[in-house]
């Protein structure tokens, strides 16, 4: 998978502009996601020096990133940029697998859950299922239809 990784908040707690503490197992888990053969990117609203502290931050943790705000810079070619320019629907927005930033609809999930979601490939919602201890619905949920009150 490709992954989608924000600094602040995310792997860092929140003390933009400077690097807060490490949020508990963050590195560790990249690190095996890493390992299971997934490419992270780091998706951050840093640029400049910051990004570069928190390129350098991460690496220092042993965290390296496939890219940084975008693809790898061999996508970035003279070549690659014309045809940018010249694609009318051309959109900076990422297309990964999966996006993991505090700022998701009900937080960030301790990192133990987003290691087990992602190698297992299940939702969020089937890993809180199973922590409850119900078990997994066997049919899929029916899809509603907006009419039906």
């Amino acid at each position: 998978m490709i992954i989608a990784v924000d600094f602040d908040g995310t792997i860092v707690e929140h003390r933009y502009p400077t690097i807060g503490k490490e949020i508990p197992f963050a590195t560790a888990t990249l690190r095996q996601l890493m390992e299971d053969g997934h490419k992270l990117i780091l998706w951050t609203v840093r640029e400049g020096d910051l990004q570069q502290e928190a390129i350098d931050w991460c690496a220092e943790h042993g965290v390296r990133f496939y890219a940084v705000n975008g693809y790898l810079d061999e996508d970035n070619t003279e070549d690659h940029d014309a045809e940018r320019r010249s694609n009318k629907h051309y959109s900076r927005k990422l297309k990964v697998d999966c996006f993991i930033d505090d700022r998701n609809v009900g937080g960030l999930p301790d990192w133990g859950a987003i290691y087990q979601m992602i190698s297992r490939h299940i939702s969020y919602e089937q890993y809180i299922e199973e922590q409850l201890g119900h078990a997994t619905r066997k049919e899929p949920r029916k899809k509603k239809h907006w009419w039906n009150f």
